[in-house]
């Protein structure tokens, strides 16, 4: 999947921290993708994971001590592909069923965030039921 192609995606963002949440909002745009938040906590998060279309999500684990995997759950019963990102280090692991999900670590780039992003529309467009690396 090539740069242009992640124009019109559809990109569903939690995350409660303003200047992660405002920076990753300035890398989908620059990548012609449609945001659709951010959104700062968990119960807005569930709220929307019910509610909103979108093409894929980004979500951070930790919303102001509360872990976004409900959230997520709702997002995986939809089909809406996951990536999560966190600044802890990888001795936290993703709980069943999200361990073979792309998880970015933060600080992140740009480049990390479009390459997650292709490689979990990819793996949508070839019917896989996971988006792991």
């Amino acid at each position: 999947m090539e740069s242009q192609e992640l124009a019109g995606v559809r990109v569903l963002v939690i995350e409660d921290e303003l200047l992660v949440a405002l920076n990753l909002e300035t890398v989908l745009l620059e990548a012609g993708c449609e945001v659709i938040g951010p959104i700062a906590s968990l119960q807005a998060a569930l709220k929307a994971s019910a509610s909103e279309e979108a093409d894929l999500a980004i979500l951070d684990i930790n919303l102001r001590g509360e872990e976004v995997f409900p959230a997520a759950h709702i997002l995986r019963e939809r089909g809406i592909p996951l990536i999560f990102c966190s600044g802890y280090s990888d001795a936290q692991t993703l709980p069943e069923p999200f361990r073979s999900f792309q998880k970015l670590g933060k600080p992140y780039g740009a480049t990390e965030v479009r390459d997650a992003m292709r490689r979990v529309l990819t793996a949508r467009e070839k019917g896989l039921t996971s988006t792991g690396s």
